[in-house]
């Protein structure tokens, strides 16, 4: 996924970007960036993040940065900030987007004898063609419409300008954009945990599709937002920090209802519940509270010498440090019968050596309560399991087993409590080697995040979505 922060401050701002941009850390893990505008030209630094930290890397350039404006990134994509020299400007852009017509978008631009001059392992940086789509126009904000309408996927922007910072929220809001106001500063972030500490209160969310442009002075409103909105419902169940909110709602009080409901709905007989750390303990807060279970902590997580394992490329480097991070508690698990509550299930390779690593400590029976329904359909919007063959997924890889291919009969299947989709589950279960298997009803997630389904993008479970 990737995550952005700008701030514009009449004084230094550099140490608000630094920290702003850090905060964004959970979302991914390849690439971080950051550019600034001072009173004479344009600077960034950008570097390879995936065996080390953002700020260990960034803050030995920090003395050689200072402006009053700059913008930043943290990704597992292509490289950013870009500069970019136009008509419109010098600007520096960073991008959270998918972009699933960048090659058709690509050919028609070398047609027109446009060049391309960041390619990395000869793909066009996404940056780089939403940058010259934004240029094929007469001003900042007719150009980011422009890029915005052609795109099929998503796009949320910052650029960096002379006159300020134009923050815009892909056309249909599945990522979020924030603003933020501390006096004589603004900033608008992906992840509004980025403000507290810092010293931001939270100013308004962005609508889909709707531009501002962000001074010392103020925020002002370039384009209205639009009405149809499908923001991604994984942001509450996973990828947001828990300190974070999105249109108004909190994540960590999202989890706890959805663990809620996920109790409300059961009645296993079990000793003790955990999470699994970190999004799944929200998850499982609620669950414990509501059915009045001890919380306990069979697992807990060791970082201090290991990186992030949100998306290394590398699959085994993925599995080794997932593995490594989480320490069993053996006092905690011998003879006990444990309900795991889990952000959700994606492949299920990292939790099946999870769960066999319990039943060698002597746990009794082990019992799973994703908090999202099973992912069937792979995401078209996040970069999220885009990459990877769709037997990929646990419950593909289910239905690959029960009909002989992968893709029979999914709305069957996605459709909670069928026939199918028991036996979906239920093939999981067993390769999973879990006591029992009960995965949340999308009725009961889209209640627990309180907005409207059409409001929401749920096309990993239900295959619904609208470009």
């Amino acid at each position: 996924m990737g995550g952005l922060f700008g701030c514009v401050s009449k004084e230094d701002c550099l140490s608000d970007l630094f920290y702003g941009t850090d905060y964004h850390s959970h979302l991914g893990t390849k690439r971080g960036g950051l550019a600034v505008k001072n009173a004479t030209d344009f600077s960034k630094s950008i570097h390879n993040i995936e065996r080390d930290y953002f700020r260990s890397k960034f803050e030995p350039d920090l003395p050689k940065l200072h402006g009053n404006k700059g913008i930043g990134i943290i990704s597992d994509h292509d490289p950013q900030p870009l500069i970019i020299g136009s008509h419109l400007g010098t600007f520096a852009i960073v991008t959270v987007c998918k972009i699933n017509n960048i090659e058709d978008l690509t050919s028609k631009a070398l047609q027109n004898k446009i060049h391309f001059s960041e390619m990395s392992g000869g793909e066009t940086s996404p940056s780089e063609l939403v940058a010259m789509l934004i240029c094929d126009k007469g001003s900042y904000e007719e150009g980011i419409q422009n890029a915005q309408q052609m795109i099929k996927g998503s796009c949320s922007i910052l650029l960096l300008t002379d006159d300020g910072i134009y923050a815009a929220r892909d056309k249909l809001g599945r990522t979020p954009i924030v603003v933020g106001k501390k006096p004589g500063a603004l900033a608008a972030s992906s992840e509004s945990c980025a403000f507290p500490n810092l010293n931001y209160e939270i100013e308004k969310y962005l609508g889909p599709g709707e531009i501002v442009r962000l001074t010392p002075d103020g925020c002002e409103q370039r384009k209205k937002p639009d009405d149809k909105m499908q923001i991604c419902a994984f942001l509450w169940v996973y990828y947001g920090y828990p300190a974070s909110s999105y249109e108004g709602l909190n994540v960590e009080s999202v989890r706890n209802r959805c663990g809620r409901a996920l109790a409300k709905n059961d009645d296993v007989d079990i000793d003790l519940v955990a999470g699994i750390p970190d999004s799944g303990i929200g998850h499982a807060i609620g669950y414990a509270s509501e059915r009045k279970i001890p919380y306990v902590r069979p697992f807990v997580k060791y970082t201090p010498t290991w990186p992030r394992s949100f998306m290394p490329q590398d699959q085994n480097m993925r599995d080794l440090v997932a593995k490594m991070k989480l320490v069993p508690v053996g006092d905690l698990i011998a003879d006990k019968r444990i309900l795991f509550c889990e952000d959700s299930i994606v492949r299920g390779t990292q939790l099946k050596d999870t769960i066999q690593i319990l039943y060698d400590y002597g746990a009794k029976e082990i019992h799973m309560r994703p908090a999202c329904p099973t992912l069937i359909y792979p995401c078209d919007f996040l970069n999220f399991s885009t990459s990877r063959s769709t037997t990929d997924l646990a419950g593909r890889c289910a239905i690959q087993q029960l009909e002989g291919r992968d893709d029979k009969f999914l709305d069957a299947y996605a459709k909670a409590g069928s026939d199918k989709n028991k036996a979906m589950i239920d093939k999981i279960r067993e390769r999973l080697k879990l006591t029992t298997l009960k995965y949340q009803r999308l009725e009961d997630l889209v209640e627990a995040i309180g907005l409207p389904k059409d409001k929401l993008c749920t096309h990993c479970w239900d295959g619904s979505s609208y470009f």
